[in-house]
């Protein structure tokens, strides 16, 4: 599920989704760590405040993507440093996100159809082009 630093703000999947999982002893795999790019283009997190947050939270994994050495470094990196958050480091960044994260504009797969393939392919649901 999409568990970044802006999530907390607005339709969210770690307040709403993750204690029912977590009730249910599902696993949780976080994903969309940094919105695509969109959540490091707020200038609100650095990457690795944005990784931290995820590694943080009740998820088994965090998936984030890697499309270049330097970012698997950045992926390294922030495992090697990475310390449990106290809820006043967790406060102190979803403060720093608050503004730019309640219209939703930095997370658009919860906003808009951009990343919906089934409506670029209904057929996908069985509909047909007639």
């Amino acid at each position: 599920m999409p568990i970044n630093v802006m999530d907390a703000h607005f339709r969210s999947f770690l307040n709403g989704v993750a204690p029912v999982a977590q009730e249910h002893g599902t696993a949780i795999l976080a994903m969309k760590t940094f919105g695509d790019p969109y959540i490091l283009q707020s200038k609100t997190v650095t990457p690795m405040e944005a990784l931290h947050f995820g590694l943080n939270s009740p998820a088994s994994v965090v998936i984030t993507g890697i499309d270049s050495p330097a970012i698997l470094d950045q992926a390294f990196e922030a495992v090697q440093s990475f310390r449990p958050m106290d809820q006043q480091q967790v406060a102190a960044i979803l403060a720093k996100t608050k503004e730019a994260a309640m219209t939703g504009k930095f997370e658009l797969f919860k906003t808009s159809s951009h990343y919906d393939g089934t409506i670029r392919n209904p057929s996908w649901l069985g509909y047909t082009n007639g």
